[in-house]
């Protein structure tokens, strides 16, 4: 073994370590989110470390396969980022219009 297939072999296993350490913590984001865009942002967290994952494992095994698949992953999650934000951007507004014209019709002032 050559001094740089060691220090790839090392840096492949720190790789490891590091996404899976930012893996654990985007679950806890996920889970624990405050808020629905909290957990939405944990998400598109996971689905970045994801892509890391295959990254390191592409060039621990050599296998140029796994370029497509992080690619694929990555259109993926764009898009799915993407529908869950145009949700939350459509409940906020049934939460602030809607209700707004509702308080309206039914002439219920601001201050009650």
């Amino acid at each position: 073994m050559t001094d740089g297939s060691t220090f790839r072999e090392l840096a492949e296993l720190i790789a490891l370590a590091v996404l899976s350490g930012s893996f654990l913590l985007a679950v806890v984001r996920v889970v624990l989110g405050p808020s629905l865009p909290d957990r939405i942002l944990g998400l598109d967290m996971l689905v970045s470390i994801a892509i890391g994952f295959i990254a390191v494992i592409g060039i621990r095994t050599g296998y140029t396969l796994y370029l497509d698949i992080a690619i694929a992953l990555g259109l993926v999650g764009f898009l799915a980022t993407v529908a869950f934000a145009r949700f939350v951007l459509s409940r906020r507004y049934e939460e602030e219009f809607i209700a707004e014209d509702t308080r309206g019709i039914y002439g219920e002032s601001e201050n009650d």
